[in-house]
C-alpha cells in the first residue's frame, strides 16, 4: 500500500507562466535534486545528505520566457536542460528560440543559458516551433529532437569537440505534439512520434549511425503521453496511454501494443527499473483521469501478467516524477494543487510502499 498525505509545512509560490512539470535528478554524489517552475526560472531543492529527508532552502535557477523544457543525465551525472523559449521582439512579434544549459554538480549553479536559435528563419514559422527532447548518448553527444513548423522532425547535436552542429531536417511529416526520445546503454537512440495516422519510429541501427526514416505504424496513441525505457539489453518498451480508453499501453518494436490497465489522465507516465523483492520490476507513475498520483508495479518485460496500481491519494497539477536515491530507494515527486513540491520515498516493507508525503 501507499503511505498517507503528511500535514503541510511550509508553501511556496505556485509555478508561474507557461512551464508546467517537475523533475527529479540524482548527482554523482547521490544526491537527489528536485527543480519546478518558478516565477522566472526553475525553483531548485537538493539533498543536504543522500538518501535522508533533509533538503536544502530553495534556490532559483534564472531562465525567463520557458514554455517547455526537456531534463535528462548523461552518464556523469551531469544534468542537461533544453527549453523552447519564447519573448517579444521589438515589434511585439514572439521570438521562439531553443536554449541550452548544464549543471555539472549537485546543488552547484546552472550554467548559463546558450540559445542554439531556431530552424526556422520567418518569424512565423519560428513561432510554430515544438517542444523540444533531449538525450544524451554515453559518448556525451547532445541530440536535441524538435518539431519543425511543417510537422517534420529536426535535430541538432553536439559535436565530440563540444560544437554545435546546424540545424538537420530529418523530413517526415504530420508529427502532432511532443517526441519521446531514448538513448540506450549501446549509444543507440530511438525515437517516438505521434501522427494523425498512428505513429513514426525511428531508430538506429548501429550507435552513431543514420537515424534513417521514421516508420510509420497505425497505432492508437494519446498525444503527449509517450515514455521509453530501456527494459532489455539494447531493447526498450514504449509507454503511451490508449486514447480507447485501455489505460497504459506497452509496446516493443516487433511485438503487439500490451494493455496495462489504469486510468491515466493527460501528460506522459514516468518510469523506472528496480528489484522489488528480488525481482527486476518496472515501475510507473502518471497523473491520474481524478487528478491524484497513481503508481503501477509489474515484473519488467512481463506485461502479460498484469501491472498493481495503487492511487496515492494526492492530487497534482503535472505528472509525477521518479527516481532512485543513493541507496536504490525509489522517489516520488509531485507538484501539488498550491504549487509545492511533495515527496514520497520507498520505505523497507516489502513491496512497493510509501512514507508520508513531505511537503519542501
Amino acid at each position: 500500500m501507499l503511505g498517507r498525505t503528511a500535514r503541510p509545512a511550509a508553501t511556496v509560490a505556485p509555478t508561474a507562466g507557461a512551464l508546467r512539470g517537475i523533475w527529479l535528478a540524482k548527482g554523482r554524489d547521490g544526491r537527489l535534486a528536485v527543480y519546478a517552475p518558478a516565477e522566472g526560472g526553475l525553483r531548485r531543492w537538493t539533498e543536504t545528505r543522500p538518501g535522508t529527508q533533509d533538503w536544502g532552502q530553495p534556490v532559483l535557477v534564472p531562465a525567463s520566457g520557458l514554455t517547455h523544457l526537456s531534463v535528462t543525465q548523461d552518464a556523469n551525472a551531469y544534468v542537461h536542460f533544453v527549453g523552447r523559449r519564447e519573448r517579444r521582439g521589438a515589434d511585439g512579434r514572439a521570438v521562439v528560440d531553443i536554449v541550452y544549459a548544464i549543471q555539472y554538480q549537485t546543488g552547484r549553479p546552472v550554467s548559463g543559458w546558450r540559445s542554439l536559435g531556431n530552424p526556422h528563419k520567418g518569424t512565423e514559422a519560428a513561432g510554430r516551433l515544438g517542444e523540444p527532447v533531449v538525450v544524451v548518448t554515453p559518448s556525451e553527444m547532445v541530440h536535441i529532437f524538435v518539431r519543425n513548423a511543417d510537422g517534420g522532425l529536426t535535430l541538432r547535436r553536439e559535436q565530440s569537440d563540444g560544437k554545435w552542429r546546424a540545424w538537420d531536417d530529418r523530413g517526415g511529416s504530420g508529427i502532432e505534439s511532443a517526441l519521446a526520445a531514448i538513448a540506450l546503454e549501446s549509444g543507440r537512440i530511438e525515437l517516438f512520434a505521434t501522427t494523425a495516422d498512428g505513429i513514426l519510429h525511428w531508430a538506429q541501427q548501429a550507435a552513431g549511425g543514420a537515424l534513417g526514416k521514421g516508420h510509420p505504424a497505425r497505432l492508437a496513441v494519446a498525444p503527449g503521453t509517450v515514455t521509453a525505457l530501456e527494459t532489455g539489453p539494447d531493447r526498450p518498451t514504449f509507454y503511451w496511454t490508449d486514447p480507447g480508453g485501455r489505460g497504459v499501453v506497452a509496446y516493443r518494436a516487433g511485438a503487439w501494443p500490451t494493455a496495462l490497465g489504469g486510468v491515466p489522465g493527460e501528460g506522459p507516465h514516468a518510469v523506472l527499473r528496480t528489484l522489488l523483492d528480488g525481482y527486476d520490476c518496472t515501475v510507473l507513475a502518471h497523473r491520474g483521469a481524478d487528478g491524484s498520483a497513481v503508481v503501477g508495479v509489474g515484473v519488467t518485460e512481463d506485461e502479460g501478467n498484469g501491472v498493481w496500481w495503487s492511487d496515492t491519494g494526492v492530487r497534482c497539477i503535472t505528472p509525477p516524477a521518479m527516481a532512485l536515491d543513493a541507496f536504490g530507494r525509489v522517489v516520488l515527486a509531485v507538484i501539488d494543487e498550491d504549487g509545492v513540491p511533495r515527496m514520497a520515498r520507498q520505505t523497507d516493507e516489502p513491496g512497493l510502499t510509501l512514507s508520508p508525503w513531505r511537503r519542501l
